[in-house]
């Protein structure tokens, strides 16, 4: 579902009082809200209308450092402005922020053109695709984190070498330990649910300390927007509780990581579920084989979509229900492609390669390309593989690294056809940039081996 409050709530609650501060967000490259807070009686008496914000938004790094190389922003075009559009449709109160409402908004030029870089215009215009061919592309994405005890500033003073996550054991599906955590998890809950995000649930994850938290699926922008607004959210409200979470894809090597799979199907224009196929083996219409087979065939060229950090490929690893081969199975954990719902009219295609530190509407477009490509193209589904992929062998794998996903990534046709040159070298640009940041870093843990051993 879309925001909650229309315009005229929102000025309703103004004049109440009880609405003091409006938040108007754009998404960066790493999927993260930036933008401004403005006095909501200034926004209801037409700052709602546009604001405005430096083009390098798009360019920097996490640390916001002025990335050199871009051809859409940098000191030779002399960072100029976008326009920031608030998207009315996303407007909603902010529960856990006192007096405060909060929109989404799309990054456009002065002729009020999308910025055909900016994360929520690569979205839309694969869902503009779809529509094109008749169809809507439904989604949902599943968020795990890690929760610790932790403030973010006792982490910043002391530093990170002294994590202490809410649980000092495995809690899956447990149902005492996840009691311990109510404080947070169920203002979590609340918070989102105020918001007008469906909620369904939050669970005890497959490691100390963490948290997945689900939420009803939707069409694929409205699923992106959601996304975004509940990882800040949950930001927002344990830091408020004294705590922190992450969600980097693998904070620690030694457990496990944290994932945001990814599920998908095809609706028609009047609501018939288009996967559906009570006859085939698995409950697959020919339209769902040709879209997974498009996501099996173009999956290399997708990853950097999927796993967009050096760190993401840490996660990819045996035994801690990351897949390593984006193969398809029916109902299989080891599988890079899950098939879900077999036998209803909720079947679906599980992405199991993204992790929570993925941009949703880069991730949801490259993924609705490559099956769109695949229904174009009339792609024959490869036979499901089955048992443990971890130990299967000469099969198609995930990139094991970014720069080797950035190759594919950087000459792929499809993507170039779907996306553009100019996204596809844009985002390719930020994934070098990633790589030659991490490359030249001292890491401790080459300290830890080499310092005196070397």
């Amino acid at each position: 579902m879309p925001g909650s409050m229309t315009l005229d709530d929102l000025k309703k609650a103004v004049k109440a009082g009880t609405i003091d501060t409006v938040l108007v967000c754009g998404i960066d490259m790493w999927g993260r809200l930036f933008g401004k807070r403005f006095h909501a009686a200034f926004f209801v008496n037409g700052g709602h209308e546009e604001t405005h914000c430096c083009d390098y938004l798009l360019t920097v790094d996490q640390d916001m450092n002025t990335v050199p190389g871009y051809k859409s922003s940098s000191w030779e075009t002399g960072y100029g402005d976008y326009v920031l559009k608030p998207d009315m449709a996303t407007l909603r109160p902010v529960p856990w922020l006192e007096g405060t409402a909060l929109v989404l908004g799309d990054l456009q030029d002065h002729h009020h053109h999308d910025i055909p870089h900016s994360p929520r215009a690569i979205l839309k215009r694969q869902v503009a695709r779809a529509k094109a061919l008749g169809f809507d592309p439904m989604m949902a994405t599943e968020l795990e984190f890690f929760l610790f005890e932790n403030s973010y500033e006792q982490l910043r003073d002391d530093g990170l070498g002294n994590l202490r996550p809410v649980s000092a054991y495995n809690e899956d599906y447990h149902i005492f330990q996840t009691t311990k955590e109510e404080g947070v998890m169920r203002a979590i809950r609340n918070g989102l649910f105020g918001a007008g995000i469906p909620i369904e649930n939050t669970k005890g994850e497959a490691e100390a300390g963490q948290e997945e938290i689900n939420y009803r699926y939707s069409d694929a922008l409205d699923t992106a927007d959601n996304h975004v607004i509940i990882k800040n959210g949950i930001k927002e409200i344990a830091w408020a509780k004294g705590k922190s979470v992450t969600f980097m894809a693998k904070y620690d090597h030694r457990r496990a990581g944290s994932s945001s799979h990814i599920h998908q199907s095809l609706w028609s224009k009047d609501g018939k579920a288009l996967f559906a196929d009570k006859a085939d083996k698995h409950g697959m219409s020919d339209l769902m084989k040709h879209y997974l087979a498009g996501q099996l065939t173009y999956a290399e060229e997708i990853t950097a979509f999927l796993a967009p950090y050096v760190n993401s490929y840490k996660r990819f690893c045996v035994g801690m229900f990351a897949p390593t081969k984006a193969v398809w199975s029916a109902d299989n954990r080891t599988a890079g492609f899950r098939v879900c719902g077999e036998g209803t009219k909720a079947v679906r295609v599980e992405c199991r390669i993204p992790g929570s530190d993925v941009n949703p509407y880069l991730a949801c477009a490259a993924l609705l390309a490559a099956g769109l490509k695949g229904i174009e193209d009339k792609l024959a589904l490869e036979p499901e593989l089955s048992g443990d992929m971890y130990a299967a062998k000469g099969i198609r794998e995930i990139p094991k690294n970014l720069r080797d996903a950035a190759a594919r990534l950087n000459g792929s046709k499809m993507l170039r056809d779907a996306f553009g040159d100019d996204v596809i070298d844009h985002y390719h640009h930020a994934c070098q940039w990633e790589i030659s940041e991490t490359d030249r870093v001292v890491t401790d843990f080459e300290r830890q081996r080499g310092f005196e051993r070397a």
